[in-house]
């Protein structure tokens, strides 16, 4: 694998840092350093502005505008216009002058830079001292954190302190001239503005979509300084003239709301409920808010955290996923998702992909069953837009898009959006392993036998019957992306074979224990006894490509590709779509991701040891790891194959993705849905967790290298925390009844009296 890590940061076990600034790390840090709490994120962007490459993002879940220009294919089924997260309010705007000299890190004089994001309180602070062209020396410190219970929220506080005395003029505001960097413009039109005592608001909404944000501040400072107005188009503020006595701490503190209106509303309105948000901020300080925060994360560690001895490196990396992860999502609205650069940057437009139910969706399921299921209901919010897209592409029932925000089809790429089918068959899967483990019929028999009934719909209209007899689907494209327009691609035939036998599972119950249901369903959705025959027929002749040893064909002919040694690629070349012609991509047998790897992880227990090893040999050489969910799925079936050196190695890719730059493309974003496959790295690799089944199943081993390590999860409502040491596993109740495993294959209770069995495998 031709990448290696750029170590930057300094290690510690709880806290990003950052020691000394150099300009060409800067947008990597702004996504490091990015801020969330699923309802809005921001980046670490310098807030005192920067003349260096930066990007300046500020975003809102499912805030999104549409592409400035139509595509100009105008051929059936390809979307003609895209959608994208949308580069919103700086709420965080901040200048320091001196002189005429603005404050500007790529060009003025500092030392002792440092910045710091703590993963224990959520609060990010950055500090250094300017050297200003006048003379004296200012010691700077910028912090910042949001609400993660009240998402409107947002806090700032600036320190200044000199030896000399100084004047200081400083600019604190909020501006909706924002450029949205891929589309180079800027998507926003003023709606109102207002001052209030010692702060002030605007109101703004977005170009196609007509969406809204109000975002108000109030300045506190300890010198009693009102600020004088400054307004601008799309921009308001507070000019405050500050003059810095000798070793006399300066010290100011914003309290900014920003509340959303996905669809529009009268601005009077939007601005009361916006004031009386405000209002409400207000009644508690500063320093209040930062304690409630801290003691947020404290519960989010006590009950998720993941303790690693003897490897300091993977340590910070699996805190800081994890962190990373619950800013993104936690189950606030159901009318959020996680896109797959979260809240931190513009790449792939902020989209929601297949791998939300897939790699995302095990987290929550073994932390959080509210939030897992507020996924799920997400996808059955946009169920309509997906009947739509299932009609574009002349099928029946419901297809899910390749990415989205808001349910319909945002790629407007037609080799993804219109033969990837990995979203439709992952809603399937995540309905099946949500109702597995949280044994929820009413979800199920309500809206998820409806999303089921019409994904089934659409996969039996879209595939179809070859020459023998066998059903499959022709000119797709699977999870890997380096293979286009396929035939009989294993997995996107396997996935929808577990989804017409699940679907016609569960009918069958529903027909046996609720018949009004049934016959609800047969009304509404209308539902016949012909088209049950017909999923019956396809499930039984899908094709799965397999040898007589048992190794599975990634598609039709995949065997016969030239064969392209992945190691001889030299790193420069990376990210390959940014360095090679696009059709030399697709020319050989060089893998991005493991399509048959991947499903049997997804579906593990339908498969033998043996098959994953045979499968897994086989396709490991040949995977660039261009995706970063990639090392993930590789390093848990190695750690379940006993390949132990191969499930380490993968396992720090993927917990220090973004931390290292592996990829060089950082900058862009967090590779989010990445980094909740680092935490199955753990729970199901090292862990060796399975959910697929009828019990939960532990076998855990521990690579040589650590002493021991600890996670926990929450299983039929009881939290569990399993230590993996060198000799044994010891497992133990936190909270909840006694529940029963299967720890190594053999039944255990796991009570009040801590559980000590030997280890049986090591990894």
């Amino acid at each position: 694998m031709a990448k290696v890590a750029d170590l930057y940061y300094q290690l510690d076990p709880w806290v990003i840092k950052e020691e000394g600034f150099d300009v060409a790390h800067n947008e990597v840090s702004e996504a490091i350093f990015s801020l969330g709490n699923e309802y809005m994120g921001v980046r670490g962007y310098f807030e005192e502005g920067i003349s260096a490459p930066s990007l300046l993002g500020s975003y809102f879940n499912g805030i999104y505008e549409n592409s400035h220009e139509e595509n100009r294919v105008q051929y059936k089924g390809i979307v003609k216009r895209s959608h994208f997260m949308v580069n919103a309010v700086d709420w965080l705007y901040t200048r320091l002058s001196v002189d005429s000299e603005v404050l500007d890190l790529a060009s003025s004089r500092i030392h002792s830079f440092q910045r710091s994001l703590d993963l224990r309180t959520g609060v990010l602070q950055r500090s250094f001292t300017w050297v200003t062209n006048s003379g004296p020396e200012i010691e700077v410190l910028f912090e910042r954190f949001l609400d993660m219970e009240q998402a409107n929220y947002g806090f700032q506080k600036i320190q200044l302190k000199a030896k000399q005395p100084v004047a200081v003029e400083l600019i604190l505001g909020a501006d909706f001239n924002t450029i949205h960097q891929s589309q180079e413009m800027n998507f926003w039109q003023q709606e109102a503005s207002e001052f209030h005592e010692h702060g002030a608001a605007l109101l703004a909404k977005t170009l196609t979509s007509q969406q809204q944000i109000y975002s108000s501040f109030t300045l506190e400072n300890n010198q009693s300084l009102p600020g004088e107005p400054v307004v601008r188009d799309k921009f308001i503020g507070r000019k405050l003239n500050v003059q810095l006595e000798p070793d006399q701490l300066f010290e100011i503190k914003r309290y900014t709301t920003n509340l959303v209106a996905k669809t529009l509303k009268p601005a009077s309105e939007l601005i009361e409920a916006g004031k009386e948000l405000q209002k409400k901020q207000l009644t508690k300080s500063y320093e209040a808010y930062r304690q409630e925060q801290a003691a947020y994360w404290q519960e989010v560690w006590q009950n998720y955290d993941i303790e690693i001895e003897g490897d300091e490196l993977n340590q910070q990396g699996i805190r800081f996923c994890i962190f990373q992860l619950q800013q993104t999502y936690h189950g606030q609205n159901p009318s959020n998702n996680i896109g797959a650069k979260g809240l931190t940057g513009e790449s792939y437009g902020g989209h929601a992909f297949w791998d939300t139910e897939t790699c995302c969706l095990p987290f929550y399921l073994l932390n959080n069953l509210e939030a897992a299921k507020n996924l799920l209901e997400f996808r059955y919010q946009t169920l309509p837009q997906a009947r739509n897209r299932a009609k574009e592409l002349d099928c029946q029932g419901a297809c899910y898009p390749i990415a989205t925000l808001n349910g319909n089809e945002a790629s407007d790429l037609w080799q993804h959006a219109s033969l990837q089918f990995q979203p439709s068959t992952g809603v399937a899967y995540g309905i099946w392993h949500y109702v597995n483990l949280s044994k929820d019929q009413a979800f199920l028999q309500g809206h998820g036998i409806e999303m089921l009934i019409e994904i089934s719909r659409f996969l039996a209209s879209r595939g179809d019957w070859g020459a023998n007899g066998e059903f499959g689907f022709f000119g797709v494209m699977g999870p890997d992306e380096f293979q286009m327009m396929v035939n009989h691609n294993a997995y996107t035939n396997y996935m929808a074979l577990k989804t017409f036998q699940y679907t016609l599972a569960t009918l069958q119950t529903i027909k046996e224990s609720q018949p009004e249901r049934y016959q609800e369903l047969q009304s509404t959705l209308l539902l016949s006894e012909d088209e049950l025959a017909l999923w019956q027929r396809c499930s039984d002749q899908t094709l799965i490509i397999e040898t007589k040893e048992g190794l599975i064909e990634q598609h039709d002919g995949f065997f016969k590709l030239p064969h392209v040694d992945i190691h001889k690629i030299p790193i420069t070349d990376f990210p390959l779509y940014h360095h090679w012609s696009y059709d030399r991509i697709y020319r050989n047998d060089m893998i991005k991701q493991p399509d048959v790897l991947m499903f049997q992880f997804l579906y593990n227990q339908d498969f033998s040891k043996e098959s994953k090893r045979i499968n897994y040999e086989y396709y490991e050489p040949k995977t660039i790891h261009e995706s970063s969910l990639s090392p993930s799925i590789h390093s848990i079936l190695a750690a379940e194959l006993g390949k132990n050196q191969e499930a380490y190695d993968f396992f720090g890719f993927a917990t220090r993705m973004d931390l290292d730059n592996y990829n060089r493309n950082t900058r862009e974003g967090l590779h989010t849905t990445s980094i909740a496959a680092a935490w199955m790295n753990i729970v199901y690799g090292f862990g060796g967790v399975r959910t697929d089944g009828p019990e939960l199943l532990l076998a855990p081993s521990i690579p040589e290298k650590w002493t021991s390590y600890t996670f926990k999860i929450s299983y039929q409502g009881a939290l569990l925390e399993i230590k993996v040491s060198q000799n044994d596993v010891q497992m133990r109740l936190l909270e909840g009844s006694p529940v029963t495993v299967k720890l190594y294959g053999q039944e255990t209770t796991i009570a009040q009296e801590p559980v000590l069995r030997t280890l049986e495998g090591v990894a």
